[in-house]
């Protein structure tokens, strides 16, 4: 009798050890992800002016290859088709959250990449922003508060640019030569718009591969959307932050996927103004050879 309550008891225990592992699998991986703190209730000081990305953006393909033929100069979506070289691109951080993270895989990978800021959030988040300088990360305009630039005066784009353009100065006082790049929220642009950038000194920056990050896919939607579509030369666009309850996790864990892969195929990663200076080494060589 005694053996069979022995055995009891240690079926009772064996069992009630079971459930608290089970219970401690079960609850771990929320507690994990929970210290992702996606923003929520952005103020309007951070906030995309001109909303989300997933309610904004539609800009057809077709047009941004019309600007490319119109402006080949001016309008740059790619470098040397020759050369197996790539750029990876983040738009609208600095923030705390996202943009801290792909600088930590960058460090890992020791890849540069190229970051397209907004003002009014590197403002608030100067010491990521110092973070993203310090680390020599290229750094291009994307406006001071995001809006969709079709929609406003040009005189108001214009002051968004050089407002940003007034906070990037302290960063690279030592550098007066760097080139001024452009990137339009939600890369909504028309040929009037470019000249009219290209005449106060920019480059207008747009890409020819798309993560579509900002659509909140599985990091393998993200790997897949880049990996597929990659060419020599390619401008692959990111986000290293978002609009209020956009979550970018997803691009951040596809990231050192995408490099690794991408490295693994002989690829080199390089920041925008060495992709300008590929194409227009090979434009030059494409002139004289039809001369």
């Amino acid at each position: 009798m005694k053996r069979r309550y022995g055995l009891l008891t240690l079926m009772i225990l064996a069992a009630f050890l079971a459930f608290l592992t089970v219970k401690e699998d079960i609850f771990r991986k929320p507690q994990q992800e929970s210290r992702i703190n996606i923003p929520q209730n952005l103020s309007e000081d951070m906030d995309l002016a001109g909303g989300p990305e997933r309610e904004v953006r539609g800009f057809p393909k077709r047009e941004i290859v019309d600007l490319i033929t119109m402006y080949p100069d001016l309008f740059i979506a790619s470098g040397d088709s020759r050369e197996k070289k790539v750029a990876l691109t983040f738009d609208d951080g600095p923030d705390d959250v996202f943009t801290p993270q792909i600088l930590d895989v960058l460090k890992d990978k020791d890849v540069k990449a190229t970051f397209f800021i907004i003002g009014k959030r590197a403002k608030g988040y100067s010491k990521v922003m110092q973070r993203i300088v310090d680390e020599c990360h290229l750094v291009g305009n994307h406006t001071w508060s995001h809006p969709d630039i079709m929609k406003i005066s040009l005189e108001d784009a214009k002051q968004e640019v050089l407002k940003t353009e007034e906070l990037l100065k302290p960063y690279y006082k030592d550098s007066p030569d760097r080139i001024k790049m452009f990137r339009s929220p939600y890369g909504s642009i028309d040929p009037k718009r470019v000249e009219y950038f290209g005449d106060i000194g920019y480059k207008i920056i747009s890409w020819n591969v798309d993560s579509l990050d900002w659509k909140g896919l599985s990091a393998e939607e993200v790997k897949t959307n880049v990996l597929e579509n990659v060419t020599k030369g390619s401008i692959i666009l990111q986000h290293s932050a978002g609009g209020e309850g956009e979550d970018l996790s997803s691009s951040v864990k596809a990231l050192p996927e995408i490099i690794d892969a991408l490295k693994a195929e002989g690829f080199e990663f390089v920041t925008i103004d060495e992709i300008m200076k590929d194409e227009q080494e090979e434009d030059k060589q494409e002139k004289n050879t039809q001369k």
